[in-house]
């Protein structure tokens, strides 16, 4: 899968691209990830990529211009993409989505907004859709961008070493993880739960699946429980 993304700020990515997963997804050529800078698309001697708002307000606004030729040249070099706006006004990111992504997409074009964001023409006439992932507001799109990348990755075949990792996830299944735990069996008086010694694996899962109900229930309470886990919640 290849990942183009345009962004005034290259250098953030380079250090998690070439780390972990990641780099290995990119050895292994399981991904491609292109980074192109808004500034090499503006006109002009100085290469203005930002605005002050028309209404006023404080803030700039980015152009719409670089952002319409920088996602015209990636097209024109590496094939039609989907174009994703990483915005606090987008759909949430979720398990489900990155998933859909890494499964229905080849190519994906992620323009990261800075300042008081982007034009509004650039939402509404060049992007596919729109991401977020959270509902909190970054000094930019890089970050998220970066966690879409790793979301989508790890759904990829073979870039996990268990396939069935990222399907057993926090979230898969709309609830938590059960806790995990390894050696040693016993930790300043702190003991392992007998049943993952057990050996049993018909109660390790039984377990897994109940203490991820709980948990859910006490941390996450905001995350609605399937109704018949709800009882397994409230003890």
């Amino acid at each position: 899968m290849r990942f183009d993304v345009l962004t005034l700020f290259p250098a953030i990515f380079a250090g998690p691209l070439d780390c972990s997963i990641l780099a290995k997804a990119r050895e292994k050529g399981q991904i491609a990830v292109g980074i192109h800078d808004i500034r090499e698309y503006a006109e002009g001697r100085h290469r203005v990529t930002d605005e002050p708002p028309y209404g006023g307000g404080g803030g700039m606004v980015m152009k719409p211009e670089p952002i319409f030729a920088g996602v015209a040249s990636v097209r024109e070099r590496f094939g039609p993409g989907k174009v994703v706006l990483m915005s606090p006004s987008g759909e949430r990111l979720s398990p489900a989505l990155a998933k859909r992504l890494a499964e229905a997409e080849e190519h994906l074009i992620l323009v990261c907004g800075r300042y008081e964001g982007v034009d509004q023409r650039v939402a509404d006439h060049l992007a596919d859709l729109e991401i977020s992932i959270g509902d909190f507001v970054l000094t930019g799109g890089e970050l998220p961008a970066l966690v879409l990348i790793d979301a989508i990755t790890r759904f990829l075949p073979g870039v996990l070493g268990d396939p069935e990792a990222p399907h057993n996830d926090s979230f898969s299944e709309g609830l938590l993880e059960a806790p995990h735990y390894t050696r040693p069996p016993v930790f300043r008086g702190n003991a392992v739960p007998d049943v993952l010694l057990s050996g049993n694996h018909a109660e390790i899962d039984r377990w897994r699946r109940e203490e991820g109900i709980r948990r859910t229930a006490r941390l996450r309470p905001d995350l609605p429980l399937p109704e018949q886990d709800k009882k397994a919640g409230r003890k």
